[in-house]
């Protein structure tokens, strides 16, 4: 059994309006994938499927064998599929360092019943330092996160996910709304993700897709249209066509 993530012939309708039409994918241990596409392409209802939001018509989606289908989205994020969002989800009254701490104390099931303060485990609070180096957030440690710059809160999502311990990375537009001058601290934070760890990106940012991607999945009309390296993509004429345009002439 070939260990990640294995897509197959995966279908979604609402009614008599196709979404997803036999998608095939695989994202295996240290992927590094983009996913892009038009508008309406069925992106996000592509990663939704993934990620437990929505149901398949039908098609398989397993997870070193163990079958998805079934899994509501928590439980999806238990056996390691996790995933960002366009749109921020942080508690913005809160510091970062509390940010942090939240999902990890969840992750190790120390939310229920707490009877000492949250921030007296030792072994919590020395992996959150390690995530705060890991995404140059250290000296925003105690900062309300409502005070960050929107590319910071952005890298403080990504942290967060990360301290899911996940298995499989689908960040949605992880770009969205930061500004060109600071889109190199998403760059720089994907690439600085485990090895190990599978990374699917969504995102209309080409300049960041070439960047980071070593492996592009063109998706219209729901159906992937072709995939291949990001030298093959940029060369190929369809989505020259379609998506590119003359932006990597």
């Amino acid at each position: 059994m070939t260990p990640g993530l294995h897509v197959r012939n995966l279908n979604k309708n609402f009614g008599g309006i196709v979404v997803a039409k036999n998608i095939c994918l695989d994202l295996r241990p240290g992927d590094r994938k983009a996913l892009i596409g038009p508008n309406g392409a069925g992106k996000t209802t592509f990663a939704n499927l993934l990620t437990g939001v929505l149901t398949p018509s039908s098609g398989d989606i397993t997870l070193d064998g163990v079958d998805l289908r079934r899994l509501p989205e928590p439980k999806r994020v238990k056996v390691g599929v996790a995933k960002t969002f366009q749109i921020t989800t942080l508690f913005r009254r809160m510091t970062v360092r509390e940010n942090l701490r939240l999902p990890i104390l969840e992750r190790e099931g120390m939310t229920v019943g707490l009877l000492r303060p949250a921030d007296s485990y030792p072994r919590v609070e020395d992996e959150i330092d390690h995530l705060l180096g890991e995404f140059n957030l250290e000296r925003h440690a105690g900062r309300i996160v409502e005070e960050l710059a929107y590319g910071q809160q952005r890298l403080l999502e990504l942290a967060l996910t990360l301290a899911l311990n996940p298995r499989i990375l689908v960040l949605d537009e992880p770009a969205a709304g930061v500004p060109a001058s600071d889109s190199h601290l998403i760059s720089e934070a994907i690439a600085r993700l485990p090895q190990d760890l599978a990374v699917l990106i969504i995102e209309h940012d080409m300049k960041l897709v070439f960047e980071v991607a070593r492996s592009i999945i063109v998706l219209v009309n729901g159906e992937i249209l072709t995939e291949g390296t990001p030298a093959e993509i940029a060369a190929d004429q369809r989505v020259r066509d379609l998506y590119l345009g003359a932006r990597h002439d």
